[in-house]
């Protein structure tokens, strides 16, 4: 062989192995294992979503996709790091509605909710429920607008913590009702919902899945859901709109994004696997059981969906006088 003959070869192994070891490409991903982070603690519903979606797409791909919990700073830290990550497709992040919140809330981030990063889906939304305790004198909304006009100022919410979807959608809920209701903060729903139970707080916009089983018990009245339409869950419990509050709605999401830097290709791969994921039966049921309404996006409606939330937390963090370090 000649030197020139020897140098082409070598040449053209060198290229092999470059393009062997380049960014993954739609056809060749996942090759290695893939991390999912949830900005939470192990064992809450945003958990619970994500390592149901972990498991199938482990199965799906022949590749461990491992779930790293990164919870603190309203969701700050966990959306910090995959802000700066590579766009390889080999970290991705089960977030929530906080994620529309905390830059509005969190003076000087380092980064951009909607630029930094890539929608893929939105898997589902849980929506709140309007509940109160069992001594407030109202079991629908007309009951209760009208002993919230008598009671004025003296009526308390609560909420898990400040600049959560809950604590918002009570100043959404305040403003749409011009009422004189006061913010209680506590630090998780656990709390909150005991002081609700005991009538040391009057009210609460709380997840479907923290409350079914209260609301089935007797031990909070729902007055209505904050959706286009009602639970399966609860079908017995009117949406706003029946209730006679027009164009209210609110809710916490589950939904999956990658850094912005990721290829489209790989976005839309992503994108089909889970979609099939989520709308498998066994799946649609675990998401229902948690009070969830299955939506399943496309990147493009996800995309638009965030922006709206956005507009919309902003408004209300504007509204609640808000601010968190």
């Amino acid at each position: 062989m000649s030197f020139q003959s020897m140098m082409a070869a070598v040449a053209g192994c060198l290229a092999s192995c470059i393009a062997l070891a380049g960014p993954a490409s739609a056809e060749t991903y996942p090759a290695r294992p893939v991390t999912m982070i949830v900005p939470y603690a192990a064992g809450g519903a945003t958990d619970v979503v994500a390592r149901a979606v972990a498991e199938k797409l482990t199965g799906a791909w022949g590749q461990a996709v491992v779930v790293d919990n990164r919870a603190g700073a309203g969701t700050t830290i966990a959306a910090r790091t995959v802000a700066q990550a590579p766009g390889d497709g080999y970290l991705l992040y089960m977030t929530t509605s906080a994620h529309t919140i905390s830059g509005h809330l969190y003076p000087g981030l380092t980064f951009d909710a909607l630029k930094d990063f890539a929608p893929i889906t939105l898997i589902t939304k849980v929506p709140l429920v309007l509940v109160v305790s069992p001594q407030v004198p109202a079991s629908n909304m007309a009951e209760f607008l009208a002993w919230l006009a008598k009671e004025g100022d003296k009526v308390n919410y609560a909420s898990p913590g400040i600049g959560t979807a809950q604590h918002l959608s009570g100043e959404l809920f305040k403003i749409a009702t011009k009422s004189g209701i006061t913010h209680v903060p506590y630090k998780g729903d656990a709390p909150a919902l005991t002081d609700l139970m005991g009538g040391q707080v009057q009210m609460m916009l709380a997840t479907a899945t923290a409350v079914i089983p209260l609301i089935e018990s007797g031990k909070v009245k729902a007055i209505a859901v904050a959706h286009n339409r009602r639970l399966g869950a609860l079908p017995q419990v009117p949406t706003f709109a029946e209730a006679g509050v027009k164009d209210f709605e609110a809710a916490t999401w589950f939904g999956l994004l990658a850094p912005a830097k990721i290829k489209p290709e790989l976005v839309e791969k992503i994108y089909a696997d889970v979609s099939k994921i989520v709308a498998e039966p066994d799946m649609r049921r675990r998401i229902e059981q948690l009070g969830g309404d299955v939506v399943n996006s496309t990147p493009a409606e996800f995309a638009t969906f965030m922006r709206e939330e956005s507009g919309k937390w902003a408004a209300a963090v504007k509204a609640s006088g808000a601010s968190l370090k």
